[in-house]
């Protein structure tokens, strides 16, 4: 969300997402749903097309593994709500439209320990079908302390460690 809390386009053609409809999106994932804010779910970019949202580090959310590391539902769940609402974005009334996920597809590329964050963006929105790819980062989050004991397998700089590619049906209201 930009710092006056509209989503805005890139000069791409399409319209901008009413302000209600950036909003409402918002408050659903971050106050609302009970699962998504549980996680500490944040939607940090909301556009047309493409949506960045992010669940910060928790111990909660790891395996027992030593280090601890995130659990790979979690990336999955990023990758199946992102790219969701990626497609939200592009229904003509995106808060009275809604979408299901037809088939989802993640692929693990590494371990990750830190804050999680997922890029989703529309490949396709056809007429009843739409298609997103999402990747995500994990970065070792900016307060934590360095404990010569703790390897993180995130970098600051922001490593993929999932990517994944969803089909959702969607109903335009």
């Amino acid at each position: 969300m930009t710092d006056e809390g509209e989503a805005t386009g890139e000069g791409d053609g399409l319209s901008e997402l009413p302000d209600d409809a950036a909003a409402f999106v918002q408050a659903h994932i971050e106050r609302e749903h009970g699962y998504l804010s549980w996680l500490g779910t944040t939607v940090e970019t909301l556009e047309p097309g493409r949506v960045v949202m992010a669940i910060p580090y928790d111990e909660k959310l790891t395996n027992t593994t030593n280090p601890p590391t995130v659990h790979g539902g979690i990336a999955a769940t990023l990758i199946d709500t992102a790219g969701g609402i990626a497609q939200r974005t592009l229904l003509d009334d995106p808060i009275d439209g809604n979408v299901a996920t037809v088939n989802l597809n993640v692929n693990y590329l590494r371990r990750a320990s830190g804050d999680l964050t997922a890029t989703a963006e529309v490949v396709r929105a056809g007429g009843t079908i739409g298609v997103s790819t999402v990747t995500v980062v994990s970065r070792i989050p900016e307060d934590v302390d360095d404990d010569a004991s703790r390897r993180w397998e995130g970098t600051t700089s922001g490593e993929a460690v999932a990517t994944g590619q969803a089909s959702y049906r969607l109903f335009r209201g």
